[in-house]
């Protein structure tokens, strides 16, 4: 077999170490068998061009290369803690009987032998898998997050080829739009990109390519769609009508697939509530164990800086792998647009616009460039916080360097403290500068301006279906799309018949009505609104009769709406689990400081006084000092605030910056209870 390949994702030097290890492989693998052919699979799922054999190569020089190395760390660990006396031969010992002394003598001799080279074939082993295991597992992720996104868009994808066929597009012009339709659906476009591909570049028999695609894909059910798609071109049937049954079908399908999800975020939401709670029982074992003088104090500030964020990190991953985001980021960019749709698809913070595909022929355009980078800078400054509502994390250029530079004034004033003594003599002073003036002056920007995009975007989704429904009614009775458009703007508010205005007044002034819904859609940038556009402006092509293509997108947009109302309704009651988790948490740290720890912080006191200084802490055996727990205390619910915010923000709508305002509100919670406890 050669040797030469073409490795997609391999670089030159991933060439160079499959070669090298290719004779390991045949050594160690049957190029026919089971483990082989199961990562060729993944590997045409994740639509990786390596070839089977120089990938798992590449994974056995990667796996021996990190094992190696480790094994060496592993045998001089193991050799050092010895030489260092770090650990004695005496202490290890499997209590085996000896006959004789001389065999006893024997056997002292090779403990040391023995650790060390267990030692390093406990760490080569472990290397050996993480190199290995890591660069197999590379094709079943992308395999699998390829198939979760297949899954998320099939529903949308069936309803786009539907309203496809209703325009009239035979069976390969419906192939190709959803091969172009990248920008919307994703992998789902890629996976029909692959079928034209072979047929257009390779010349084969557009069925063959379904079939071998169907076999190729990673999701189950496109696989069984396709191979349902084939019979049906195979036998002559109707199309149209196949696909309608498939768009019904498929609707249901993500519905169900959505309440399935929601019903595991409730065994999670069950599952933090006992997850959250056990750094604080710990903390509470070891208050108590620190009364009787055998407590380690950095076992509680391990569990306070390192278990607490450790499990609320652990739980957030945890939830990301079930949690299903919107796929896309709402971007319309068409091919065969006019040059203004393909600049203006690219305008942002450094990209001018229209004007930028005029740069370089006169002098007159780059004089009009500079003058347009002038006119965008006026209108940043002269209305900032509209720049900021449609680009919130921007207000993070701000706010950090704000937050950064008043700690800094604070710390070399003196006003913060810069020891741990003076941490510990004013906790809730010391949190306050170091951590939430800089956390409010970050956060609460954010989170307001945030809110208010969402909110603007929602007031165009909240009344899309509505609208979605006047549009067919409207073109059902003769008019015309763009009639259609500006009937429904006349006879409805909000600001959804605003930008309908808008469209309608673009066409008039000679813009095509798909650049201007391109252009409409592409302000918002979502992701939903995006699959209507595309559905309409796709189909509105072919005929300004579609009256059969909006009644779908309203269908598909309001099963859009019950999915979110569902998920409203039931995340609301996982975020109220994490939220009275947090408070009942709050509730007992703030008992123990007050009836707990001040109590017998007195008692301690007394009994020193009395015993002529047995020692600081509880019960004068050197426990934790009451000042040091109270900081420590203080500081295990500010962490507990900021993860269970985030939580819940990322639980409620799957974006991690919307529990921004639940972690403010926690900690301004947490701060409110310490300034009366602590």
């Amino acid at each position: 077999m050669s040797l030469d390949t073409g490795v997609g994702d391999g670089s030159a030097d991933g060439d160079v170490l499959a070669a090298l290890f290719y004779p390991v492989f045949e050594l160690l693998f049957d190029a026919d068998g089971d483990f082989v052919g199961d990562v060729e699979r993944k590997l045409a799922e994740a639509r990786m061009p390596d070839q089977v054999e120089m990938y798992v190569s590449r994974a056995l020089g990667a796996g021996l290369l990190v094992g190696g190395l480790l094994w060496a760390l592993g045998t001089l660990l193991g050799y050092g803690a010895f030489s260092l006396g770090l650990v004695a031969p005496s202490s290890l010992s499997l209590g085996m009987p000896a006959p004789t002394p001389a065999i006893r003598n024997l056997l002292r001799s090779l403990v040391v032998p023995t650790a060390v080279l267990i030692s390093g074939l406990v760490f080569g082993s472990l290397g050996f898998a993480l190199g290995f295991g890591g660069v197999v597992a590379i094709p079943y992720s992308r395999a699998s997050s390829r198939e979760r996104e297949i899954n998320l868009l099939l529903a949308d994808s069936v309803s786009f080829m539907y309203a496809l066929s209703v325009g009239g597009l035979n069976q390969l012009e419906i192939l190709r739009a959803m091969a172009t339709a990248e920008d919307t659906y994703g992998e789902v476009s890629r996976e029909f990109q692959s079928i034209v591909n072979e047929t257009e570049y390779f010349g084969t028999d557009y069925r063959n390519a379904i079939r071998q695609q169907s076999m190729e894909t990673p999701s189950d059910e496109l696989s069984q769609f396709l191979a349902d798609m084939l019979s049906i071109v195979n036998s002559g049937g109707d199309m149209e009508s196949f696909l309608e049954d498939k768009k019904e079908k498929h609707l249901r399908t993500s519905k169900q697939e959505r309440e399935m999800t929601l019903e595991t975020l409730e065994l999670f939401g069950e599952m933090y509530m006992t997850l959250s709670l056990f750094p604080l029982l710990l903390i509470i074992i070891l208050v108590i164990m620190g009364m009787m003088g055998e407590a380690d104090d950095r076992l509680l500030y391990a569990t306070v800086y390192a278990l607490i964020p450790l499990t609320g990190v652990g739980f957030l991953v945890l939830v990301s792998t079930v949690k299903q985001d919107e796929p896309g980021d709402g971007y319309l960019r068409p091919d065969g647009g006019s040059e203004r749709l393909r600049q203006t698809s690219k305008e942002g913070l450094l990209h001018f616009g229209l004007i930028e595909g005029f740069v370089g022929r006169f002098g007159v355009f780059d004089r009009i460039r500079e003058r347009e980078g002038t006119y965008k800078t006026m209108q940043i400054v002269s209305a900032p916080h509209v720049f900021l509502r449609d680009n919130p994390l921007y207000t993070l250029a701000l706010t950090v360097p704000a937050a950064i530079a008043i700690v800094g004034i604070a710390a070399l004033t003196g006003n913060a403290p810069t020891t741990f003594d003076g941490w510990v003599a004013r906790p809730v002073w010391s949190a306050f500068v170091w951590v939430y003036v800089p956390a409010y002056l970050v956060l609460l920007p954010l989170a307001a301006f945030h809110e208010w995009s969402q909110r603007s975007k929602r007031a165009i989704t909240g009344k899309l279906s509505e609208s979605l429904r006047k549009l067919s009614s409207a073109n059902d009775t003769g008019q015309t799309l763009l009639e259609s458009v500006q009937t429904v703007s006349e006879t409805s508010t909000g600001q959804l018949a605003e930008e309908f205005e808008v469209i309608h007044a673009k066409v008039n002034y000679g813009m095509s009505l798909r650049d201007a819904m391109v252009e409409f859609n592409n302000k918002y940038a979502v992701p939903r609104l995006a699959r209507t556009v595309k559905l309409i402006s796709e189909a509105q092509e072919a005929s300004s009769q579609i009256t059969d293509v909006l009644t779908t997108a309203a269908q598909a947009s309001e099963n859009q709406d019950d999915i979110e109302r569902d998920r409203v309704s039931r995340t609301r009651m996982q975020v109220a689990i994490i939220v009275m988790t947090y408070v009942t948490l709050l509730g007992v740290m703030a008992i123990l400081q007050t009836q707990f720890i001040d109590v017998m912080g007195d008692l301690s006191s007394q009994a020193d006084g009395g015993g002529g200084g047995a020692g600081a802490g509880f019960g004068g055996g050197g426990g934790v000092d009451p000042d040091v727990l109270s900081m420590l205390f203080f500081h295990a619910v500010t962490l507990q605030a900021v993860l269970s915010g985030f939580i819940s923000g990322y639980i409620r709508n799957a974006d991690i910056i919307s529990g921004v305002k639940f972690a403010v509100v926690l900690m301004t919670l947490a701060l409110g209870v310490w300034i009366y406890v602590g």
